[in-house]
């Protein structure tokens, strides 16, 4: 039985045990979600989703210790690379971690071109009342929720592939991949 309870924490992602009793509702399809994620990894830069209307934005909240998070990164990592910046913008944000667990998550990954928040004091995350990692938001081109998912598994990639083709310009989707 608890092998079943971890293979499907596995598949459908990591509940936040010990969680805040006043957790803050996350945003909804439709709304637009809190704009301020913290700053960029590697700089002073502050992440304001209002920097990025006119593209589809990938906010996703992970951690290091949860391996459906470390699955779902490279694969938004190649969206942003086939997609590239000017129509997408994927940002990881980590959750409640040290420093240190999420320069480690960095290091091992460093190929992987997104961008990288590193949230300690849970600022972020509480804003978005995350109480289950991964939980990715989908933000349109005009900065509203277009798509909220909890949990990762291979099985959803064909149903999240088709949201994000939804959402993208017309010349974008015709053009060659990465260019």
């Amino acid at each position: 039985m608890i092998k079943q309870i971890l293979w499907g924490m596995a598949l459908c992602g990591c509940a936040l045990a010990g969680m805040a009793a006043e957790l803050k509702p996350q945003p909804k399809v439709g709304e637009v979600p809190p704009p301020m994620l913290g700053k960029l990894h590697g700089g002073n830069t502050q992440v304001n989703l209002a920097d990025y209307r006119g593209k589809v934005v990938i906010v996703t909240f992970w951690a290091s210790w949860c391996g459906p998070c470390r699955r779902e990164l490279p694969v938004l990592a190649r969206f942003q690379q086939v997609i590239g910046h000017d129509a997408l913008e994927v940002i990881a944000v980590n959750f409640k971690e040290p420093r240190s667990d999420f320069l480690n998550v960095l290091r091992a990954n460093r190929k992987l071109d997104m961008n990288y928040v590193h949230d300690g004091k849970g600022i972020a995350s509480d804003e978005y009342g995350v109480n289950s990692l991964p939980n990715m938001f989908v933000i349109d081109r005009d900065g509203k929720i277009a798509h909220v998912h909890r949990g990762y598994s291979e099985e959803m990639l064909e149903g999240f592939i088709a949201e994000i083709m939804d959402l993208l310009p017309e010349e974008v989707l015709k053009r060659p991949a990465g260019a």
